[in-house]
């Protein structure tokens, strides 16, 4: 992998690492779209800390949002989550090869 798709699975990651962006992405991808004022009402935290939250997920694209008259429309991208589902795959198939070699290995001494 790149040096810049590393560095954006590490925005990913942070992004997801936080509890209520969680959350808010399986509402989001339960019921397909949301506004900032829904979301709240399903999270212990105020509208306004929903509104930063889905301004973090939106700046790693998890998620995207569309004026609808006087809302903002939430939804969900699942391709940054396909990518790093990808990209764990290979590394744990790397790592289940080393892994049979070392058994290998051991099972000959």
């Amino acid at each position: 992998m790149t040096t810049a798709v590393l560095e954006r699975a590490d925005e990913l990651f942070a992004a997801l690492a936080e509890p209520n962006r969680r959350r808010l992405l399986e509402y989001l991808g339960a019921h397909g779209v949301a506004t900032a004022t829904t979301l709240a009402a399903e999270l212990p935290v105020t509208r306004q800390s929903v509104t930063q939250h889905l301004a973090v997920l939106e700046s790693v694209d998890l998620v995207s949002s569309a004026r609808v008259g006087r809302e903002r429309r939430y939804s969900v991208h699942v391709e940054p989550l396909i990518t790093a589902a990808t990209w764990m795959n290979q590394v744990a198939a790397q790592w289940d090869t080393r892994l049979a070699a070392i058994k290998s290995l051991a099972e000959a001494l």
